[in-house]
């Protein structure tokens, strides 16, 4: 049996034993939620809320933005509170300020520290007990925190009204006055708040840990870390130690540096012939473009609502507020590198068979005319949504499902999802006939294939929630599509397309490019798909979904340990003949793929990634510094790459601007680290700091939030995003004069004999 066959029949076990578990936890999420009670009772049989109260409060928050506007359970927004730990918190201290005034007769802060403590120990005794009845479903509180929790309520209603008091609160979270429509929505959303604060402190039956493993911390309710997530975070680094050792001992000992292969006297490619539907894909590069510059503007407007509502005096919150430009920015960021990836897919699936299949390019002219319906109408139903003007019965299909990196409306997610089909269908009766011929490529173009396969499918995982599914199971789902969908199979797909590519450039032997693509798709989905469970751990999941996150997400970033290699392979094969010069600058962008690789998905990511660290640090700027450095340092700098490769194939006559490209390039990644050392990094660091000497309630309030030196870090976003912006608008004039001002390329030029001028 060859080396890919085993590969193949490895991968094939892999995958089918970490899905069946994958599977098997997710029923474990179901069975074991914290449980949504039909009824909170006060002692004296006052009803504070019902079930119904709390589900109608979860459509609300979802109508308005859910977590683009501050998070839940750690997942959302950073502007505005975690409204579950700022409940907490908020709660903890009315109760305490009750029995101060009631039984001391001063306020709390003025007590001894003998008595402010014996009041904490009164504090814990009265949250963590589990009150709940699970065969009447009715949930019983005391009296004082029933009056507790009416204040808290207040507090909310005036926040999400247009109450003056509170004013100067909605102008430091960003808010519009009256997000919430109406008073009694304003209520019901109070009991959605209520619940999900808690879940958090209110211990499991049989256990001494809340229902989100003490999640936040909040030493005032005694949350802190439990056992397990010491012992699991342990666990995490050794087996990541582990597996870059297995990793390095598998490389010396069965890597084999081959005999160079002597590059081809000219490009392979040049003489490749553009068929219709690939000709057609270059309005999908158009809108990758304008989708992009987009997201940009929209990231600047969302920035800078972290230091006042205005935007440089214009009052633009109440037609664009910060949960719905948050919401465009992110889903944009989806959409444009998404959409890089599929024109890449249908412009070399021809190129990869060398059959043109009847009606592929009406197919590809029509997939792409589903996209822009797609994001139009899609923008315009979260638009209506978020200024309260589509109503809850329509909210949940057309507006704005609040779910980060899955907000669409349900009919748009559907719509969406026929759309991967319909791409599904182009990939595979393009790639049909090199998928029957057996040859030395029929490995990777299986695998690329695969992917195409798992893209199209695993966006349907965004459809296995209802409108009114439990919280923990939509965040279950909804790290399906976030995880493995972006971060999993797209890079699968990525290595495919790109080895494949070197193939057919004649730089990478077949069967070589075969084993390494099968071994690095192997390694990586080893961790991969279990790993999908560290965004899991404070969701209202079990212990064994901790320690399954914990274990294999540290086996992510293993392969990363040999980036280097990787990169310097790449650099080679740039270097190998003149005529690669033609490829330098898509090139350059996959080089640029591997720096953020090692920097953005692998030292920021686990530095957030084992569950100590990630206790502390959910939800706070060192989740956006691994966020904005993994996602377009990885996935946007190779939907780049892959469009420029691309490019090359649909203007082979054209010469490149390329000073053009190399200002992009640089500008790209200077502006994105900047972004990230000067703001993101710093904030981060201070709010861990703020988290651990305070409580996480305090790293994410007003009064932290609204600090001088915090308004300064946020200003000193601007160089970096600045000189980010002028790199995306070169690409774009770079694109633009492909198609508005060609210059037809010297015939040295066209074969690549010698270099392109800059």
């Amino acid at each position: 049996m060859d080396t890919s066959k085993r590969l193949w029949i490895g991968l094939g076990l892999l995958l089918t034993v970490t899905f069946a578990v994958l599977l098997w936890m997710g029923r474990e999420v179901y069975v074991h939620a914290p449980p949504v009670p039909d009824t909170v009772l006060s002692a004296d049989g006052q009803v504070l809320y019902t079930a119904q109260d709390m589900q109608i409060g979860r459509q609300v928050w979802q109508s308005f933005g859910g977590q683009q506007l501050g998070s839940i359970w750690g997942h959302g927004a950073l502007i505005a509170p975690d409204w579950s730990a700022d409940w907490l918190h908020r709660e903890a201290e009315a109760l305490l300020e009750l029995w101060a005034q009631r039984d001391a007769g001063m306020s709390y802060a003025r007590l001894p520290m003998a008595q402010q403590d014996a009041f904490k120990a009164r504090l814990r005794e009265e949250l963590r007990p589990n009150g709940y009845d699970a065969d009447t479903r009715i949930l019983t509180v005391s009296v004082d925190r029933a009056q507790a929790i009416s204040r808290v309520a207040a507090h909310y209603l005036s926040v999400f009204g247009d109450d003056p008091a509170t004013a100067q609160l909605r102008e430091i979270y960003a808010m519009r006055d009256a997000t919430v429509d109406t008073p009694e929505h304003r209520r019901q959303l109070t009991a959605f708040f209520f619940w999900t604060a808690w879940a958090t402190v209110t211990e499991r039956p049989d256990s001494s840990a809340s229902y989100t493993s003490n999640w936040p911390y909040e030493p005032l309710v005694g949350n802190t870390p439990t056992a397990g997530t010491f012992l699991w975070t342990v666990f995490s680094v050794l087996f990541m130690i582990a597996g870059i050792g297995l990793l390095a001992w598998h490389y010396a000992a069965y890597h084999r540096k081959e005999p160079v292969l002597a590059p081809p006297a000219s490009d392979p490619l040049k003489g490749l012939a553009l068929m219709p539907s690939m000709r057609a894909t270059q309005k999908y590069f158009w809108i990758v473009i304008a989708l992009f510059l987009t997201q940009i503007l929209l990231g600047a407007i969302t920035a800078h609502y972290q230091v006042e509502r205005q935007f440089y005096g214009v009052e633009i919150s109440e037609v664009l507020p910060y949960s719905l430009t948050r919401s465009w920015h992110t889903e944009l960021a989806v959409l444009w590198i998404a959409t890089a990836w599929l024109g890449t897919g249908l412009y070399i699936a021809p190129g990869i068979s060398g059959h043109e299949p009847k009606y592929q390019r009406l197919g590809v002219n029509f997939l792409f005319a589903c996209l822009l319906i797609i994001v139009v109408g899609s923008f315009a139903g979260q638009w209506l949504a978020v200024m309260q003007k589509l109503g809850l019965n329509f909210n949940f299909w057309f507006g704005h499902q609040g779910w980060e990196y899955t907000d669409l409306g349900r009919f748009w997610q559907i719509f969406l999802f026929i759309g991967l089909l319909l791409w599904l269908a182009l990939m595979g009766r393009a790639l049909w006939p090199a998928l029957r011929r057996k040859d030395a490529m029929a490995s990777i173009v299986g695998l690329l294939f695969l992917s195409t396969i798992a893209i199209g499918l695993l966006y349907g995982a965004g459809l296995m929630w209802g409108e009114h599914s439990h919280l923990a199971v939509v965040e279950y789902w909804r790290w399906w599509v976030v995880h493995l969908w972006v971060e999993g199979f797209f890079e699968v797909f990525a290595v495919a397309v790109i080895s494949f590519l070197f193939v057919k450039l004649g730089l990478v032997r077949a069967g070589t490019a075969t084993v390494n693509v099968l071994f690095a798709t192997l390694v990586f989905m080893a961790g991969g798909v279990l790993g999908t469970f560290h965004h899991l751990y404070w969701s209202g999941t079990p212990t064994a979904v901790l320690a399954l996150g914990a274990s294999f997400s540290a086996l992510e970033v293993v392969p990363l340990a040999l980036i280097g290699l990787e990169a310097y392979e790449t650099w080679s094969h740039s270097r190998a003949t003149p005529w690669m010069a033609r490829y330098r600058w898509p090139i350059m962008f996959f080089l640029a793929v591997s720096f953020w690789n090692l920097v953005g998905a692998g030292l920021f990511g686990f530095l957030i990634n084992t569950p100590l660290a990630l206790y502390y640090m959910q939800g706070l700027n060192l989740t956006p510094l691994h966020g904005h450095t993994a996602l377009f340092g990885v996935y946007g700098m190779l939907g780049l790459g892959l469009m420029l490769f691309c490019l090359r194939g649909l203007k082979p006559l054209v010469e490149w601007q390329t000073g053009l490209l190399r200002g992009a390039f640089w500008s790209l990644n200077i502006g994105l680290a900047l972004m990230a050392l000067l703001t993101l990094l710093p904030i981060g660091v201070l709010q861990l700091q703020a988290a651990l000497e305070q409580g996480y309630w305090y790293a994410r309030s007003a009064e932290f939030m609204s600090q001088p030196l915090i308004h300064l870090l946020v200003w000193l976003r601007m160089p970096g995003d600045t000189i980010f912006a002028m790199g995306a608008l070169l690409v774009a004039w770079f694109v633009l004069r492909l198609w508005l001002a060609p210059q037809r390329a010297s015939t040295e030029d066209r074969n690549g004999v010698r270099h392109e001028s800059a």
